[in-house]
């Protein structure tokens, strides 16, 4: 059994001669207290504690982006998904319509003791999309970046949209140009708390670059020769970017 241990967002992770690996073994590798968080995930567990393990020889704390880089893609993928499906768990203690304490009914949804309401974890789905222009792609700095990378168009699914009408109005709302012939190109888990990413590529119409200053604060066109600092490997953001570059490459 794996042991998928966070404090927030840090993941308890254990040294090994080869790199990092999940804790597992018949026993979890730290105390567990009253308050501490436990959920049965496909056969393994998740736990949420209250301070991070420190000064251990054997384990350190990671964060839940860092251990992309130290984690096979399958434990990248159940990490996250324990992340979020904690995260759900604290932030559904009480019911919304009576206000009685939910329980679990199944590893993945919980019942209200009261009045028997039921709830499952809920994904906020967002789309993302690489515009293309000729030869070059526009990319934008949002805001909430914390460095200086830009990214791509993106934002959040509204009620009552398609996907691509939440495309077209991101589009339209932070740049002010106009696109079409979009083509979907995948999806991704992203756990940061709850998000699923949507990617797209889609094609220049028309109009010049009115960027909503509330969300971003710099965009413009690049070429592939000429790129700025592009976000890391671990985002469908970077993936619609280097398939375009790999695209790029091979049509020289």
């Amino acid at each position: 059994m794996h042991y998928f241990i966070f404090c927030k967002d840090e993941l308890l992770l254990r040294k090994t001669p080869d790199g990092w690996q999940i804790p597992e073994g018949d026993r979890p590798p730290v105390e567990l207290r009253p308050w501490t968080h436990v959920l049965n995930v496909d056969g393994d567990k998740a736990f949420s504690i209250e301070t991070p393990v420190t000064g251990s020889a054997d384990y350190e704390m990671c964060g839940l982006r860092k251990s992309y880089y130290q984690l096979p893609q399958h434990e990248y993928l159940k990490a996250g998904k324990c992340h979020e499906l904690l995260y759900w768990d604290r932030n559904t203690r009480f019911c919304g319509v009576c206000g009685a304490p939910m329980r679990m009914d199944t590893d993945i949804s919980k019942k209200c003791t009261q009045c028997g309401k039921e709830v499952w974890p809920q994904l906020a789905t967002a789309i993302i999309v690489l515009i293309h222009r000729g030869d070059e792609v526009l990319l934008v700095h949002a805001r909430n970046f914390r460095t200086d990378f830009y990214g791509l168009v993106a934002g959040f699914v509204e009620t009552g949209e398609t996907l691509e009408e939440a495309v077209h109005r991101e589009v339209r709302e932070e740049t002010g140009i106009t696109i079409s012939n979009l083509r979907y190109f995948g999806s991704q888990p992203w756990p940061y708390p709850c998000g699923l990413m949507v990617g797209f590529n889609a094609d220049y119409v028309g109009g010049e670059i009115h960027l909503q200053r509330s969300e971003l604060s710099k965009g413009a066109w690049f070429r592939r020769d000429n790129l700025p600092t592009i976000p890391e490997k671990l985002s469908i953001a970077r993936m619609l970017i280097d398939a375009w570059i790999e695209e790029t490459e091979d049509g020289r």
